[in-house]
């Protein structure tokens, strides 16, 4: 007959995705675009309603934080050394 082994299970905690792929750096990054949405936001908060600010500069600082600086966040990654 066959021995009975016993199974050692080991707990492991689930560590976050973000952990290993969110630096300092890519941190930094997102809030300044968070800080330029809202700068977006103020200017297009300006009175009265048709002036240029309001109009063309609030929409161009807004896509500038959505289409560069939100995405440039997410992606950047540190490059790793050619010897490793």
């Amino acid at each position: 007959m066959s021995k009975i082994r016993k199974v050692k299970t080991s707990t492991k905690k689930l560590e976050s995705p973000f952990r290993n792929y969110w630096s300092v750096k890519n941190q930094i990054i997102f809030g300044a675009g968070i800080i330029v949405t809202m700068i977006g936001f103020i200017l297009m908060n300006q009175y009265p309603w048709d002036n240029p600010l309001s109009m063309t500069y609030s929409a161009i600082v807004l896509l500038f934080a959505y289409a560069v600086i939100f995405p440039v966040a997410i992606f950047y990654k540190k490059k790793q050394n050619a010897e490793k």
